[in-house]
């Protein structure tokens, strides 16, 4: 088997990595070895089959993680597959605290790539919950602006549901409003809450 390209970009990503540097770069290993394509998106290794995202490696404060894009479609028959939060639809993550616990799960964890590049090949995709319930208060502003219900129901529905969460976790309805306020231009500018 060989090992697909690396890329500079991401070679760039590893130098300045202040943690899990080595984690990362055995991460990397992996995933090239499973002859996928090497490119950095949102700032993260990510690794692609024919120009559709299979796995990206990413880290926080206590663990680093493979974290494979159609998750919830793979069997995870090692049980190692975790859902960031309750509403992650579709992404799934294999948890790492150590370099030796990736080098004592190499093999599983291609696998699972394997798994996920089966997925990709067999062209299935995830079923995404469709109900998105809209606050009062962006349906108050949908009333006022009908150009804001169009631009809103363009967007993708991770964009919608990340808006809806966001405006209704407030307690309060003048803070919901305020969040609505808030976001307006960059919703009818078809952008997501965090772009």
């Amino acid at each position: 088997m060989t090992n697909s390209p690396m890329n500079p970009k991401v070679d760039e990503f590893l130098s300045n990595s202040k943690q899990w540097q080595k984690e990362f770069g055995k991460l990397r290993n992996i995933a090239l070895e499973c002859e996928l394509t090497e490119e950095l998106k949102w700032g993260k290794p990510c690794y692609t089959f024919q120009n559709k995202n299979v796995v990206l490696i990413h880290g926080f404060k206590d663990y680093c993680a493979f974290l494979f894009h159609k998750g919830a479609l793979l069997k995870d028959s090692h049980g190692l597959l975790v859902q960031q939060t309750e509403n992650v639809q579709a992404a799934r993550q294999i948890r790492f605290k150590s370099i030796k616990e990736i080098e004592e799960m190499e093999f599983i964890l291609k696998d699972y790539i394997d798994e996920a590049i089966e997925v990709e090949k067999a062209g299935l995709e995830v079923e995404y919950k469709k109900e998105i319930d809209i606050p009062e208060e962006l349906q108050n502003k949908f009333n006022e602006i009908s150009e804001l219900k169009t631009a809103f129901e363009s967007l993708t529905p991770g964009r919608q549901r990340a808006y809806c969460l966001y405006f209704s976790k407030a307690k309060q309805s003048k803070t919901r409003e305020a969040r609505v306020e808030k976001y307006i231009s960059q919703i009818l500018d078809g952008k997501g809450l965090n772009d």
